[in-house]
């Protein structure tokens, strides 16, 4: 199989994998918009860090506000400890080879 620029092989669970390069880039945290910075600077303040989803999407800050909300909402409501939530979430991202 011919390998195209941006793309690597592995094999995982006796499956061969294509993984391709990021198509979108991660915005660096010191992002000049203010939207983006408030929101960035709230995830530093609540978790200590900026999830890479957050950082892919800011490019668009109004796609970001809301799935930032709705993320809040699935972690910090319902029965289900929120520990276990991002447990799953590490889990299902390490199923589907994504750097997490």
């Amino acid at each position: 199989m011919k390998q195209a620029a941006g793309q690597s092989f592995i094999i995982h669970n006796s499956q061969f994998i294509i993984q391709t390069m990021p198509r979108l880039s991660k915005l660096a945290s010191d992002h000049p918009d203010p939207e983006v910075r408030e929101t960035f600077d709230a995830f530093l303040k609540e978790r200590g860090n900026i999830p890479n989803m957050f950082r892919t999407v800011a490019h668009r800050p109004e796609i970001m506000k809301t799935m930032a909300a709705h993320f809040r909402a699935i972690l910090n409501t319902g029965t289900v400890e929120k520990k276990l939530k991002e447990l799953v979430a590490v889990r299902v991202s390490h199923l589907n080879l994504c750097d997490y």
